[in-house]
């Protein structure tokens, strides 16, 4: 049995609108948002450039250690400011890095955390062996910032690089 061509032309849109589509609807959806707030936030999780693996490096830990040099400035030690700052760059460094460099977004976090600790953190009496100890109590006392930070910065680029496996293999 033939299947006879369709001889159905498709309805016009009403009043100059498309048809209700899922991209429509999705469309319709995103702006809801106003749009200089909608253009911002996609270039903030989508910039245009994308780090490597070095600046990624560079730019969590410029921002993590100036918000533990803020954070000191007003409160004499880095606390919940500086781990709000820190979390917060580290998940910008897991969403600017280049997908070939992603593997570098989990292992900056910590080392600027630890950066940042050594330069703005206590320093018991002065010496080196006091300004050590009172990094090394940060980084003792402060292991939630850190393991938080680490690893939304680890499932971001983990979901990256799974999103981008599953976007060559479709056709």
């Amino acid at each position: 049995m033939e299947q006879q061509p369709s001889t159905r032309t498709p309805r016009p849109a009403r009043s100059g609108m498309p048809e209700p589509t899922a991209t429509c609807y999705r469309a319709r959806r995103r702006a809801s948002l106003p749009e200089p707030v909608a253009t911002v936030l996609r270039r903030v999780v989508r910039p245009s450039a994308r780090l490597t693996g070095l600046g990624t490096g560079l730019v969590v830990i410029t921002v993590t250690v100036i918000g533990g040099a803020l954070d000191n400035l007003f409160t004499d030690e880095p606390g919940t400011f500086f781990g709000v700052v820190f979390i917060i760059a580290s998940v910008l460094g897991a969403l600017w890095v280049r997908g070939e460099d992603l593997a570098a977004a989990p292992v900056s976090a910590p080392i600027a955390f630890a950066l940042a600790l050594g330069v703005t953190g206590e320093s018991g009496d002065g010496s080196f062996l006091g300004h050590l100890a009172g990094t090394v109590t940060g980084l003792a006392t402060r292991t939630g910032w850190l393991y938080g930070g680490t690893l939304l910065a680890a499932v971001i680029a983990a979901a990256r690089k799974i999103s981008d496996q599953r976007a060559r293999r479709r056709p």
